[in-house]
Order: C-alpha cells, then structure tokens, then sequence
C-alpha cells in the first residue's frame, strides 16, 4: 500500500500538480521594423497584433537590438518638463514600458503612449517608440516584465526577424495595422478606406472612385479635408481627422 501510494504521488508531481511558473507564462515577443514604424505582437509565438509606430527623428535615435522590458509604469511624469502622470499635455501618455536599451535600466528608452496623435507613423521622437495611448495601453495589459523586444531596421517580414533572431513564428501578417485604433495612409486597402473614399466623396472631396484602395487621389483629397478644417494636411487619416470626418 505504501509503495502506491508512493508511486501516486511521484506520478501527481511529475506529471499533472505541479506546473513551473515560467513554463505556464505565455511566451511574448515584441519586434519593432523602423523601416515601415510598425510593432508586431506575438504570444507563444504566434502574431496577435500589429500596430503603427512612431520613431526616432534620426535612425540613430531608436536603438536597434535585442533588448528586455525592465519598467513597467502607469501615468509616469514627464520630469524634464515638469509635467505630472495623467495630464493630457504629458507627452509619455497613459503607459511606459522601459527597455534596458544601450545599457539603461528601462528609464530612458520605451514604448510609451503620447499626446500627438498625429506624431503616430512618423519619424518623429528622441528615441522612443511611440503608440497611441489606447493601443499602448492596450498591449501594457499583456505584456510581462523580461519580455523580448527586438528592434530593427529591415524590408524583411517579421517572421523573417523573429527566425534571424532564434524565433520561429507563425500568423498572417495582414493583419490590420493599429487594431485598437487603426489608421489609414496611401497603401491601406480594404472596408475602411471604401468607407473613407465613401464619406470625402458625400462631402464634395472626390477620390475618382470607390475602389477600397487609399491611393494618390485618395491621399489628395484627404489633404484638401485636412487642409480646410485646420488639420495637418499629411495625407494620413488618424483619431483627429476621422472625427472629422465622422467615421470610426
């Protein structure tokens, strides 16, 4: 009776109770491709995400790497301007995630939220890695402290750069862009831009067709909205100018 009782519980530790913490994490993996400021998602390896991005203002502002998550913070001040966490003008938004990039312990480089939209998929930042405040908040939720974040600058796809890097993927990466808060620019096709093409048209900015293809007369006529309602006419349809518009 001992010895199966014995044997019971042998069976019980190696086999079904007893689980290791860091084998029952999902695994997660963060790349950034500077090339296109895009920023793809992936849990146990496969995609779930892809957003737009905002980077350095010159390549050498965004470090590339293989780096770590090492901070996690919630509403973190702007110090060098003096600006509390939560304030609408803070420029680091809702959610700091702190890399351990070119030797730092996650307070100098991040992805962070931001108070320009607008700065969204441009070149634009210090160093940073700049997302929309509810796409960042968005992936703070999911992402654990030691999660791999690579960065780099490729015309390769991500399952390219995950490989190159020791990491085999899967998942399609058509994706939509900005799933919490999609944005739109020349070379975005699908519903929204027909959508988009649909509602300039009604308001006399004609697309010379409703094809679903955000193309150069699409990028036209979204200028000459942006233009005459006082927004900056770059030809991208973000938070500001879909409210403009009256399209989600």
């Amino acid at each position: 009776m001992k010895k199966f009782i014995v044997f019971v519980l042998m069976f019980f530790f190696c086999f079904g109770g007893y689980s290791n913490s860091s084998d029952a994490a999902s695994k997660q993996l963060i790349i950034i491709n500077k090339s296109n400021n895009q920023l793809a998602y992936y849990e146990n390896n496969k995609l779930v995400k892809v957003f737009i991005v905002a980077t350095g203002k010159k390549s050498s502002y965004t470090p590339e790497g293989k780096f770590k998550v090492v901070t996690k913070i919630v509403n973190r001040p702007y110090y060098k301007g003096k600006i509390r966490g939560g304030d609408p003008k803070n420029p680091l938004g809702n959610r700091w995630l702190g890399i351990n990039a070119r030797n730092t312990p996650g307070n100098t480089y991040a992805i962070h939220g931001n108070n320009d939209s607008n700065s969204i998929g441009k070149y634009i930042s210090a160093g940073c890695v700049r997302m929309y405040n509810e796409d960042v908040k968005w992936l703070y939720g999911k992402v654990n402290m030691n999660t791999t974040v690579i960065i780099t600058s490729s015309s390769k796809s991500f399952a390219s750069i995950a490989a190159t890097n020791g990491y085999k993927v899967s998942g399609s990466e058509s994706i939509p862009v900005g799933n919490t808060i999609s944005i739109l620019k020349k070379g975005s096709n699908g519903p929204q831009v027909r959508e988009l093409q649909k509602r300039l048209t009604t308001l006399g900015y004609s697309t010379k067709g409703i094809d679903g293809v955000f193309g150069n007369n699409t990028e036209i006529s979204v200028k000459k909205f942006q233009k005459n309602n006082k927004l900056t006419p770059d030809g991208i349809v973000g938070p500001k100018t879909k409210k403009a518009l009256g399209i989600k």
